[in-house]
């Protein structure tokens, strides 16, 4: 898939975390996403609400409003995964959490429920944006184009060194 790395470089793969569509975060509608501000990464309009870990890691913080969860993948990625958009204002509602800060993760372990419908009927945007936070340790980020993904399918990849 990502055939066109150098095979000497040492790669770090990063999973979706959600199954639905995958899209370019330049189309999320929230320009902290959309223009990287918070970093490098990409987007998955869901389609079963169901978040797992997209890669080995720690997480870091699961926000106590439960929409947000924050990792360190075993390469050093700082990952946040963010379901929805303003969906802060929601104080938890619709949403449940399986980890909590300083636990080891594998790939695919659940990290998180919630309920797309309602987070829908509530007025919010369930785009959940997924970006890496420090891609300036990064010598490349590549994202796979836009396509409908499951989880633990790999849509980027990251040159380490």
């Amino acid at each position: 898939m990502f055939g066109f790395f150098k095979n000497k470089e040492k790669r770090a793969a990063i999973c979706s975390p959600i199954k639905g569509r995958l899209i370019a975060i330049q189309k999320v509608n929230d320009p902290t996403f959309a223009e990287e501000i918070l970093g490098k990464g990409f987007a998955v309009v869901p389609s079963i609400g169901k978040v797992v870990a997209p890669t080995d890691g720690m997480i870091n913080l699961v926000f106590e409003t439960k929409h947000a969860i924050s990792m360190t993948s075993k390469e050093g990625a700082e990952i946040l995964i963010h379901v929805g958009l303003d969906t802060v204002n929601l104080r938890g509602e619709h949403f449940q959490t399986f980890v909590s800060a300083e636990e080891n993760v594998k790939k695919g372990d659940l990290l998180m429920e919630f309920d797309i419908e309602a987070i829908k009927n509530a007025g919010y945007d369930v785009t959940t944006p997924v970006v890496i936070c420090n891609p300036d340790q990064f010598p490349k980020i590549t994202v796979i184009d836009e396509k409908d993904v499951d989880t633990n399918e790999e849509v980027m990849q990251l040159i380490v060194s």
